[in-house]
């Protein structure tokens, strides 16, 4: 699980600094973030016990559709915290945060620690360390006054 988790973590930061290099709405951070609950997502499912599948009577409870409804009611949520301003996309990384987030909640509801603790170590070293080296890479630069 770990080394899948820091898998996500590289490749993510990978193309994320590529597009923090030129400056794209969605940069490091972002791209980090929403590999990074992906990759949770799918490690969620894949660990979730089998007998989680219940069926009583003609009713059937699948967890993993609850988690695929939980990743795309998130989605509609963060997409709330996107706006545009002085012709700059704001919110996209905030965005992403809520999306992982949530999924380290699920794992946390379905008891599993180990993820949910990877999760959390995940995206705090995006959001805090990765958000200090952003600048320094060419990205994140504050807008600039149009003269005229």
């Amino acid at each position: 699980m770990l080394e899948r988790v820091i898998g996500s973590l590289i490749l993510g930061g990978i193309v994320g600094f590529e597009r923090e290099r030129v400056q794209k709405p969605a940069g490091l951070r972002t791209i980090m973030l929403v590999t990074l609950g992906s990759t949770l997502v799918m490690l969620l499912a894949q660990r979730m016990p089998l007998y989680t599948v219940l069926q009583v009577d003609v009713v059937t409870m699948d967890p993993t559709r609850i988690l695929a409804a939980l990743v795309q009611g998130i989605g509609f949520l963060g997409a709330g915290t996107i706006f545009l301003q002085r012709d700059r996309v704001r919110g996209l990384t905030t965005a992403a945060a809520i999306w992982t987030m949530a999924v380290v909640g699920a794992a946390v509801g379905v008891g599993d620690w180990a993820l949910a603790i990877a999760g959390t170590t995940g995206a705090f070293f995006i959001l805090h360390l990765m958000g200090a080296l952003s600048p320094r890479l060419g990205g994140a630069q504050p807008p600039r006054e149009k003269n005229g």
